[in-house]
């Protein structure tokens, strides 16, 4: 059998950079410094710490518990899952996955990353942790609408978060777009592809450029004045100041989210408008040593990219670090000697 060529050989799409000469120098780190720590447990996350410790590399996961693969009733386009996959059913297998290879998982947030010569020093408020590198998966915090019983609204599919994820499970609905009214209407075209009924609600005073406005009409998309209230019941009920209220069978709210990219930013770490963080093509930002992957880079929120982000980063990491030869006890982690 011909052997395969090594992860950094440029005949792989994935190919990471030659090991890092400035840790390959020298004697090996201290047995308590990471190889890389892994802040955040979501789909992500919990990736790339499977593949860093079947690399034997010494890691940790901290976990605040708040990925947004939580909100997930049902997802039907996550690769391998025919029938679909509960967002919680999905994070409890990863996690499993990760600790069948001994990955130590922390439930906590991490509240303070600096700089320490080459290293990362991260603590939480009771105890600290240096690091080689430090890989970021902190995701985002979508901005939800006021609604009461928004958690079930969301388990019944009156109000959906991702319409590339789920516009399928709306097909031929009566959809509500819920969001600032130039944004809410770029989103309702996207769903025109899954329903004839679309309209735009507009989460604030305003009116669209005349080429949004034309945009919609031409698209058959109605725009509603600004919602004074949105109820959870038999579907999605929006209520106006003036006139009677319209009842949706879905409504996809679009008012953003907050990159949770705080960490990096004190750093130095470039993002974009929204604050999400900028990376090259090995999920390295423009800070070395710091890796971000998943919903906190600048990309498509989905969890088949979040996944690929956490493989592209895991195997750079892994070919930076110095050799940890098998029989080198001193760079193989302990659960791999």
């Amino acid at each position: 059998m011909t052997p395969a060529p090594a992860p950094n050989s440029s005949s792989s799409s994935t190919s990471a950079p030659a090991a890092d000469n400035r840790r390959a120098r020298g004697s090996a780190a201290p047995a308590a410094t990471l190889d890389c720590l892994v802040i955040g447990g979501g789909p992500a996350g919990l990736t790339a710490a499977t593949y860093l410790a079947r690399f034997h590399r010494r890691i940790l996961v901290v976990d605040d518990g708040h990925s947004r693969a939580r909100w997930i009733p049902t997802s039907h386009n996550c690769p391998g899952f025919p029938g679909g996959v509960a967002g919680s059913t999905l994070l409890q297998r990863l996690r499993a996955q990760a600790q069948d290879f001994a990955v130590p998982i922390i439930d906590g947030r991490i509240e303070t990353l600096q700089r320490d010569g080459d290293d990362f020093i991260a603590g939480n408020g009771r105890r600290q942790w240096r690091a080689h590198y430090v890989c970021l998966a902190s995701g985002v915090v979508d901005r939800m609408p006021a609604m009461e019983q928004l958690d079930e609204a969301i388990d019944s599919g009156a109000v959906r978060l991702c319409a590339v994820c789920d516009g399928f499970e709306a097909s031929d609905e009566r959809i509500a777009v819920y969001g600032p009214v130039e944004q809410a209407i770029e989103h309702a075209l996207f769903l025109r592809t899954f329903s004839r009924s679309v309209a735009v609600v507009r989460s604030q005073d305003g009116e669209p450029d005349a080429e949004h406005a034309a945009r919609a009409r031409r698209a058959h998309v109605a725009l509603l004045p600004p919602a004074s209230a949105l109820r959870h019941e038999r579907g999605c009920v929006v209520e106006f100041a003036h006139g009677e209220p319209w009842r949706f069978d879905t409504l996809y709210p679009v008012l953003g989210g907050d990159a949770q990219s705080a960490l990096a930013l004190a750093l130095g770490a470039r993002c974009d408008d929204e604050g999400a963080l900028v990376v090259d093509k090995h999920q390295q930002t423009s800070v070395d040593g710091l890796y971000a992957i998943g919903d906190i880079v600048s990309a498509l929120n989905q969890i088949s990219v979040a996944v690929g982000h956490a493989a592209v980063a895991a195997c750079a990491i892994h070919n930076r670090l110095p050799n940890n030869f098998r029989e080198d006890r001193a760079h193989q982690a302990q659960a791999g000697a």
